[in-house]
C-alpha cells in the first residue's frame, strides 16, 4: 500500500465495507461500470455469505462476488467505508491498515472543527485531531485539494444541493447577509429509511411527510462550506419516491440587481463544470430542475426565478441523493483524487420520459 503510485491505466482494488445498504450498492454499480476499479470484496454483516445480487437484484448477472464479514477484510487500493454514522470513525484504525485510499460516505469525517462536530452529533468526536486529515467530497468546491488526495469525507445529499445551489452567488456577493432558507423534498433514501423499511413499509418510508422542520445536520456542513457566515435554515420533507431531492432556496438580492447577476455568477463559477447544469427555460414543461429526470445521474441541475418587486430570489437544485448526493461524486473525487478524466464512469445521462 506505500511506494510509489503506480500508473493512472493499472486498475485500482476495491473494497466496500457496509455494502449491503443504499450508499454501498449504489457504490457498486457504479465502480462496476468504471474502466480503473475492480471491486474485490463487499461486506455486510447481516448478508455475509450471500450473493450480492441476492440484495441488489439490479446488479444481477453484473457480479459474482458474495459479501464478507468485516473481520475478514483484506488489503485494497481503495477502501470505501459505507457504513451507518458513527460507526467509521470509531473503527478507522483498522481501514486505515487495509487500503491507502479511504473513502468515506457516512458523516464521520465531513466537519472540521470538532466543536461544531460536538454541537451537531451531540457526542464528541472519536478521533478529533484526525479531522484535518479528509478533504470534504465535493470536487466543485476542492478539486485542487482533492488532487492526489488519500482520505476523502464525502458530502451530505442535502447539503450537496444546498451548497452548489448557494455557493456562486456568495462568492460573488450576489446575495444579501440575510436568513437563507432551503426546504428539500426527499426521497425515502435520504430521509433516513434503510433498504429493508423501505421495501417492507413503503407507505411509511416514502410517505409525503415533514419529517425534519428544524435542526437540520448538514446544515452545518452547509455552513462550514459556504463563504461569508448567513444564517441557514434546512427544513426537509420526505415525498413518495424513493431516489432524487429537489431543493428550494430562498435568499435576496441587493437593490439593482437582476436575473441576469445570477446569471452571471452562475455561468462564471460553473461555466467549465462537467456536472452542472442551469436549468431556465421560458416556456414548456421543463422550465425548472426536475429530479425524476436525474435518476441514476452524477448531475445537479440549478434553477432560479426573480420576484423583482420584493427582491427574493428562490433558487432550486436537483440531484439523484445516492449519486450526485453520495456514491457519484465519491467516483467523481476519486477520478480527480488519481488523475483520471473526472467523468469516467459517470456518463450516464439519465431516462426521459422518466
Amino acid at each position: 500500500m506505500t511506494g510509489q503510485e503506480r500508473p493512472n491505466s493499472e486498475r485500482r482494488s476495491v473494497a466496500i465495507v457496509g455494502g449491503s445498504g443504499y450508499a454501498g450498492g449504489e457504490f457498486l454499480r457504479l465502480a462496476l461500470g468504471h474502466p480503473h476499479l475492480n471491486v474485490t470484496q463487499v461486506t455486510s454483516e447481516r448478508s455475509a455469505g450471500q450473493p450480492v445480487a441476492l440484495v441488489h437484484p439490479n446488479l444481477r448477472g453484473r457480479t459474482g462476488l458474495k459479501f464478507r464479514k468485516a473481520a475478514e477484510l483484506e488489503e485494497a487500493d481503495i477502501i470505501v467505508l459505507a457504513l451507518p454514522h458513527g460507526s467509521a470513525a470509531k473503527r478507522i484504525g483498522e481501514f486505515e491498515g487495509k487500503g491507502r485510499v479511504i473513502v468515506d460516505l457516512s458523516a464521520d469525517f465531513r466537519l472540521k472543527d470538532p466543536e461544531v462536530y460536538r454541537a451537531t452529533y451531540g457526542e464528541d468526536h472519536p478521533t478529533p485531531d484526525r479531522l484535518g486529515e479528509w478533504v470534504y467530497g465535493n470536487p466543485e468546491l476542492h478539486r485542487e485539494e482533492l488532487r492526489g488526495a488519500t482520505r476523502i469525507a464525502c458530502a451530505g445529499c442535502f447539503a450537496t444541493g444546498v451548497i452548489l445551489a448557494l455557493y456562486p452567488l456568495l462568492k460573488l456577493g450576489v446575495l444579501l447577509p440575510r436568513d437563507i432558507i432551503a426546504t428539500g423534498l426527499v426521497g425515502s433514501s435520504a430521509a433516513g429509511a434503510s433498504a429493508t423499511e423501505a421495501s417492507h413499509h413503503p407507505e411509511r418510508a416514502g410517505s409525503l411527510r415533514v419529517y425534519k422542520p428544524v435542526g437540520h445536520r448538514h446544515a452545518a456542513e452547509v455552513q462550514q462550506e459556504l463563504p461569508g457566515n448567513f444564517p441557514i435554515h434546512l427544513t426537509a420533507i420526505s415525498t413518495p419516491r424513493v431516489r432524487g431531492i429537489l431543493s428550494t432556496i430562498q435568499a435576496w438580492i441587493p437593490d439593482g440587481y437582476s436575473d441576469r447577476d445570477v446569471w452571471s455568477a452562475y455561468r462564471e463559477v460553473y461555466g467549465g463544470e462537467p456536472f452542472i447544469r442551469i436549468v431556465k427555460v421560458a416556456k414548456g414543461i421543463h422550465r425548472y430542475p426536475d429530479p425524476m429526470l436525474l435518476d441514476g445521474t452524477n448531475y445537479c441541475d440549478l434553477g432560479f426565478e426573480m420576484d423583482v418587486d420584493s427582491g427574493r430570489v428562490v433558487l432550486m437544485s436537483a440531484i439523484d441523493n445516492l449519486v450526485k448526493g453520495t456514491a457519484g461524486h465519491a467516483i467523481q473525487s476519486l477520478n480527480v483524487a488519481h488523475g483520471w478524466e473526472e467523468t469516467t464512469g459517470l456518463e450516464f445521462a439519465g431516462l426521459h420520459p422518466a
